[in-house]
Parts: C-alpha cells; structure tokens; sequence
C-alpha cells in the first residue's frame, strides 16, 4: 500500500532523514519508534507531502506521489490525525464530520457509535471541547474521509488516563476491521499488542525494523534506541 525508498528530507540546511525505507501493506498496522528528535514526525510530512523530499520517492497504491500536492494525496485515501489536534474551533462536531465526509464505512453515525462522547457533544463548537474530546474529534475527522491508510501522529499525547484508554479501545476496533494504520506513539508497550511491525529510527536513519514478537523479545533495543 505505501512504499517509501532512500527518503532524505531536513529543514534549510538541516539534513533530517537519511535513506529512509518504510512499507505498510493493506491492513498493516506499522508502528514509527525513536527518541525524541529522531525524524519521527518529519518523515511522516515528507511522506503525506507536507515536507517536500529531498531524495527517494514515496509510492501510494502503486503510484508514485512524490511532488503530489498534500491535499490531492488525501484525497487517494490517505488521512492524517496530527499531533496537536488541529481541529476547527469555529465548527461544531457535527460539522467537522459532515464537511469531510466522503463515502465509505465510516459515516457520521458509524463515528457517534465508535465516540460515544462525541455524539453527546455533535452541538458543541471545536474550541468548546477539552483536550481529550479534540482528539477524538481529529481522529473521528480523518475517519470521516474513508482513508486507505490513516496516519496517527502521537494521538494519546498529552492526555488523561481514562481518555487515553478510550483512544486504545479505538485504535483495537480499527485493527479488527482490517484498517491500514501508520502509528507514532511513545507508549511502546501498548505499540506491542497493536502493531504487527515496528521501525526504528536512530538519528533520521533506520535503526531496526521487526514483528511486534521480535521487539517485546529483546528488551535491549528498548534501552537502546527508546530509552525505556
């Protein structure tokens, strides 16, 4: 579904991600791991277009899309739930899921169903919500298009227990309708029971990439490349 081959990218001057190599087949679950700074989210934007590549090319259901404008890469099915929410604060719930609707499974309804707290809230305006309810909101939001792959940059960060656990509970419902997901999160031991593959990133390169079963096996890449 997505292949990325030898991605360099960086900001100005600053050479981030070098040689890069990334797949996700379809109803593949691939987590990105590393410390903080390690390029996790800039390849994420170099991937969705929002950062132009330096070198490499990125392939979407067997097309090539690098140089494709972010907004029509969306529109071949991928969606993108942001770090930091990013969701309308003048538009209600209820618009935030019907102006990007687009047909497919997940329906303004189908989405109620999945945020409870979202359907009880469909009146309230973006900015109205707590932190927990935007991020649903921005989960429901990239949903609501049907993407082929959804990319979720930190989803549980920032937020309270009880709402973080709410956020796994979804994350589990996706994997067992066969969704295609790309995941950067820093609860690795929950990434484990989630994800079928992992790569690693050290410093903007691969590091390790492996079965969730290799990564809860060896403890030492954990301290290694993560930290933990």
């Amino acid at each position: 579904m997505l292949s990325v081959r030898g991605l360099d990218a960086g900001y100005g001057r600053s050479q981030v991600l070098s040689g890069v190599d990334l797949d996700v087949a379809p109803g593949e679950i691939v987590a990105l791991l590393g410390r903080n700074g390690m390029g996790k989210t800039t390849l994420l934007h170099a991937i969705l277009q929002l950062l132009p590549p330096w070198a490499g090319s990125v392939q979407f259901l067997g097309e090539p899309v690098t140089g494709v404008p972010a907004h029509r890469l969306a529109r071949r099915g991928i969606a993108l739930v942001p770090e930091g929410r990013q969701v309308f604060p003048n538009l209600t719930v209820e618009e935030h899921l019907t102006v990007f609707a687009r047909p497919g499974r997940w329906t303004p309804q189908a989405l109620y169903d999945l945020f409870p707290r979202l359907a009880e809230r469909r009146g309230h305006l973006g900015d109205q919500l707590s932190g927990g309810e935007q991020q649903m909101l921005a989960m429901a939001r990239a949903l609501a298009t049907n993407p082929r792959l959804l990319v979720l940059d930190e989803a549980t960060e920032g937020l309270a227990p009880l709402v973080r656990e709410e956020i796994w509970r979804v994350l589990a419902v996706l994997r067992a309708e066969g969704h295609a997901m790309l995941v950067v999160d820093k609860y690795v031991h929950r990434l484990v029971g989630l994800a079928d593959r992992h790569v690693v990133l050290e410093k903007g390169r691969v590091a390790w990439t492996g079965t969730s079963a290799a990564l809860s096996a060896d403890r030492g890449l954990w301290s290694r490349y993560l930290g933990l």
